[in-house]
């Protein structure tokens, strides 16, 4: 309404690109497993196979992106910048719930105009904390969560399977397999599957391309015979007539050779 009032044609005005990506995160008995596929979309466009979603906010403290890359990524660093200063500071570990105050006041500030969904996890003295961030700066903590377009296939998996208190190799198995189902059920998600750990006393594995989910395509090209009627023989195809014509910027121009007559005349008129 307030828009027609100024007079500003509404039909031009730009429309918001649909992101895909899918993150997610468990809590586990001692500690938090982030995952995240690595499909970069720019509309119905693939823009990167193997990009990397799961961001470094301190050494205990991880971070998984959905949205816009950019904004992701400059959101986290900056993030980052303003932990490391505050340890420096404080001479202590970050907590989680601060780097979570400092994600959702900067979100609010811009109103949803950063596009930069978040699921927060991380181990500090008390103990390990998940959380999801909107891009408008509301937060939630929660035992698992899933965000991106394909987080709906994904909740299925954690909603069927989840259990408390998981071990690391059934939490990881977890994560791997919501991730897997938002791959193959969501077109904006893809490629591989990113893993990273993170244990209680700061312990922090991480799984960069834990998985091809869809597989190699060199080895699927190995199990398809291809059909004989598909490879035809050399001289299957009779050739009429051939011709070639070199182009004009190939063709060599010939050098006139004067006779050794010709040039003896020439050099009696200069004489």
């Amino acid at each position: 309404m307030r828009i027609n009032q100024l007079g500003v044609d509404t039909s031009t005005l730009p429309k918001a690109m649909k992101t895909g990506t899918t993150i997610v995160g468990i809590v586990i008995k001692d500690g938090i497993v982030l995952g995240a596929d690595t499909r970069a979309t720019g509309g119905s466009e693939v823009m990167d196979k193997n990009c990397e979603k799961i961001h470094y906010l301190a050494p205990n403290i991880w971070c998984c992106g959905a949205g816009t890359a950019a904004d992701t990524e400059k959101t986290t660093e900056l993030i980052a910048s303003n932990l490391e200063l505050l340890r420096l500071s404080t001479r202590s570990q970050s907590r989680v719930v601060t780097a979570l105050t400092l994600l959702k006041r900067h979100l609010f500030k811009y109103q949803g105009h950063v596009s930069a969904a978040l699921v927060l996890g991380g181990v500090d003295v008390n103990g390990p904390h998940l959380y999801s961030i909107f891009p408008h700066g509301s937060t939630q903590r929660l035992p698992y969560v899933t965000m991106g377009s394909g987080s709906l296939a994904a909740m299925a998996v954690f909603e069927s399977r989840f259990v408390e208190d998981l071990d690391e190799e059934a939490g990881i198995a977890l994560v791997r397999d919501a991730i897997r189902a938002g791959i193959f059920n969501d077109l904006g998600s893809g490629s591989n599957v990113d893993i990273t750990v993170i244990r209680r006393g700061g312990d922090v594995s991480r799984f960069r391309t834990y998985e091809n989910a869809a597989g190699s395509a060199a080895d699927l090209r190995k199990t398809y015979p291809r059909p004989t009627k598909l490879t035809p023989p050399p001289g299957t195809t009779f050739v009429i007539e051939e011709s070639f014509r070199p182009h004009k910027s190939v063709v060599q121009p010939t050098p006139i050779i004067q006779s050794s007559l010709e040039t003896n005349r020439d050099m009696e008129v200069v004489s």
